[in-house]
């Protein structure tokens, strides 16, 4: 089964943090306002923090606490317009790793309120002075259910188990094969079948994840079958679409199935549904149209994304050209930090452009396929081995943030790009990048989706 998540993305969760930990070892409180994730997996994605000032509290001790309904009152008002839900959180100062009687009894008297005033599905939540948080949802029959995992991402990517949050150090260690229970946990979602995207595809499989899923519109060619992993002759004579391709093969690992392969365009509602239910985003797009979905995913679904990107410049020789460079770029984006295009990886010229080439698709088709070597146009790049150094980079960073190894903080590992005629490889980061403030943080199925009006909703849902 999929797990119940609550997710928040790092600038939020420390402004709670401060909040509710402001050094006198007193409970505070505040509500987090969240919008949620359509489809048959239950993702609750924090979008606003409502506090509750200490001023206003009737009583704060380091074991009890309580405040007045007015607050609830405007959480209510400013939820309703778009259908959030409310999680009341509040601080254990004791590191206490559950839910109290004292908190049990809270609920009880609280939530029949927020019920009859506003019919959708709450909750609870509580913080640990270290910032791990554990949560439960209630029905309106005011049954309480723990929300299986509480996440965030930020330098380092954070996993709350509610069955392990009274283990301190119960992060896995990484490569063993507690990272790999921990991982057949989560569902990872590949944007890009091809070139890179299928070595990531293969990668995420083979390590563990529990749900895999894969997304590409386009089909096996014959051309291609020189860098797509687990594809066959055949498979480009039939036309086969690449990501049934590969989650054909690939559920031949396991007992049962895991892979669930969307033969669709990024840019459908399909596809950004089916990658919402995901708890990470690998995108494996040479596009630039791609990566600017990819960027609206991760912002409004608070998903962690990993961009890989490759290239091969050329320059000027005697006889031709010869290269000048052979390229890897990996990107991780946090929600709410720093994204794709505001480190330049494509700009609204360039996005403008595409389109531009797509009004004729074959000559868009050869662009894309010489994308790889500048100036030397090549049907069938023999650039497997850069996919794969690539790729493996790609998930090596996600390794990296979920299960620290690195002697260094992860922060300054935003993007990491190696050049392999100079033997050269950089790292950047995340404070050496502008932001801006995002206003679809969160957003989660908010119409239309991710801001795009091509995506709003038809009347058949389509």
């Amino acid at each position: 089964m999929m797990p119940t998540t609550l997710s928040l993305p790092s600038g939020l969760h420390a402004q709670l943090f401060n909040h509710l930990f402001p050094g006198d070892g007193l409970e505070a409180a505040g509500i987090l306002l969240c919008s949620r994730v359509p489809g048959p997996r239950q993702r609750f994605l924090a979008r606003e923090l409502l506090p509750v000032p200490y001023e206003a509290c009737g009583r704060r001790t380091a074991t009890r606490l309580t405040w007045p309904g007015e607050y609830i009152e405007q959480a209510i008002e400013r939820a309703q317009g778009d259908e959030l839900a409310l999680f009341l959180v509040h601080s254990h100062p004791s590191g206490y790793p559950n839910f109290s009687p004292l908190d049990d009894d809270s609920d009880a008297q609280i939530m029949p309120s927020i019920f009859e005033a506003y019919g959708a599905r709450h909750g609870t939540a509580v913080m640990l002075p270290d910032g791990r948080m554990l949560a439960r949802l209630y029905s309106t029959e005011g049954a309480a259910v723990p929300i299986d995992m509480v996440s965030v991402a930020s330098d380092d990517l954070h996993f709350w188990w509610q069955d392990i949050i009274d283990t301190p150090c119960s992060r896995p260690v990484a490569f063993t094969s507690a990272m790999t229970r921990e991982l057949s946990r989560l569902t990872a979602c590949v944007v890009g079948a091809s070139g890179t995207g299928s070595i990531v595809a293969e990668q995420v499989c083979r390590l563990g994840f529990g749900r895999v899923i894969l997304i590409d519109h386009d089909h096996v060619e014959e051309k291609n079958l020189n860098r797509i992993l687990n594809t066959v002759r055949s498979d480009a004579v039939e036309k086969r679409l690449k990501v049934e391709v590969l989650a054909q093969r690939a559920n031949q690992y396991r007992d049962s199935s895991y892979i669930k392969a969307v033969g669709a365009n990024l840019l459908t509602r399909e596809a950004i549904l089916a990658a919402a239910e995901a708890d990470i985003l690998f995108s494996c797009v040479d596009t630039h149209r791609g990566r600017s979905v990819a960027d609206r995913l991760a912002t409004a679904f608070l998903l962690p994304l990993f961009d890989v990107g490759v290239a091969i410049p050329t320059r000027e020789a005697t006889g031709g050209r010869a290269i000048a460079e052979v390229i890897g770029r990996i990107d991780y984006v946090q929600p709410g930090k720093s994204t794709l295009f505001d480190r330049g990886v494509y700009t609204a010229a360039s996005l403008q452009a595409e389109a531009l080439a797509e009004s004729d698709p074959v000559a868009h088709r050869e662009q894309v396929d010489a994308g790889y070597i500048d100036g030397i146009p090549e049907q069938a790049p023999a650039v497997i081995s850069l996919n794969m150094r690539a790729a493996s980079a790609c998930v090596m960073e996600f390794i990296a943030r979920a299960y620290p190894f690195r002697h260094e903080s992860n922060a300054g590992y935003a993007r990491t790009q190696f050049m392999l005629a100079e033997g050269l490889e950089e790292h950047v980061a995340e404070s050496e990048f502008p932001s801006r403030m995002m206003p679809d943080l969160a957003n989660g199925a908010k119409e239309p989706l991710l801001g795009l009006p091509i995506l709003k909703a038809t009347k058949r849902g389509a």
